[in-house]
């Protein structure tokens, strides 16, 4: 057999080997990665490539070897759900950088940390300034996890107690300036639904580079040429605006009504209807 096809069929063997090995090992993105997953991670990695182009030795040897290094990870899992203390042996614990906005110093040489170091960390999470910190503290993935102080936590709708509506997850019915049937489908609408809002919009489908819509049957256009302006939805602020005038109007009417029965009869509509607006608002002005 010629050298370059045995080395061909080597590598394409260490490949589907390794793949195999990776799937039994499981999956975790390399932040998250522990010592020995690491560890094991390079080792494989140099049998396989001497696997593939070692021709004097055979390939069963590089197998069981590369088998051997990677069924230990699985072995030290098992044992790790099994003990805290081989847990915390295998993968380390979490140290605490930041307590109550004081810096910890003697943690950050223990985990070999810089001011620098530490200060990039808390960038990458939005935080500016060391005193906002209540608490950080480095996993054993090596990232850095911060809580802010209450007073410096961003502020939300439930601190406010304000309703808002559930999160939703939009359908992108338009892509690269072509209609996408089965997300159209589980949103519930038609092509002709599409090419009403495009016209409505006045913007020509293979235009559009994007075309998101929402539960509300708002459809959000994303155009190649970005210097065209796409008017922004206003169908729900619109019959936001219209039931408010519904129920400022039953006011009226209840006030300028001698009637009495009349003007009992205004007022409990228009408190049923003030009733109906708390209850669609959050869903209809975002």
């Amino acid at each position: 057999m010629p050298d370059w096809l045995n080395i061909t069929l080597r590598s394409i063997g260490a490949l589907a080997y390794l793949f195999i090995l990776t799937k039994i090992i499981g999956k975790r993105q390399i932040k998250q990665l522990t010592y020995i997953e690491y560890i094991v991670g390079i080792t494989v990695g140099s049998i396989a490539g001497f696997m593939a182009t070692e021709m004097d030795g055979p390939v069963y040897h590089s197998l069981i070897a590369m088998g051997i290094f990677a069924i230990f990870p699985v072995i030290m899992e098992w044992l790790s759900l099994k003990s805290k203390v081989l847990r915390d042996f295998f993968e380390g614990k979490s140290t605490v950088l930041i307590k109550e906005g004081k810096i910890l110093e003697d943690n950050l040489k223990k985990e070999r940390l810089t001011a620098e170091d530490l200060m990039e960390q808390l960038r990458i999470k939005n935080v500016y300034k060391v005193a906002d910190v209540e608490f950080a503290l480095m996993e054993t993935s090596g990232e850095i996890s911060v809580l802010l102080k209450s007073q410096s936590q961003p502020v939300t709708p439930k601190h406010l107690e304000l309703a808002v509506a559930p999160s939703e997850e939009g359908q992108v019915i338009i892509l690269d300036g072509v209609i996408m049937d089965e997300p159209l489908a589980t949103a519930g609408l038609n092509r002709r639904w599409v090419r009403t809002e495009l016209q409505k919009a006045g913007v020509a489908l293979e235009n559009v580079f994007l075309g998101q819509v929402d539960k509300g049957g708002e459809l959000y256009l994303d155009l190649y040429d970005d210097k065209i302006k796409v008017p922004q939805p206003q169908a729900m602020k619109q019959t936001f605006a219209t039931l408010k005038k519904c129920q400022a109007d039953l006011e009226l009417f209840a006030l300028d009504t001698k009637n009495e029965r009349m003007k009992q009869c205004y007022q409990r509509d228009s408190e049923e209807l003030q009733q109906v607006i708390d209850q669609v608002k959050p869903f209809m002005i975002r």
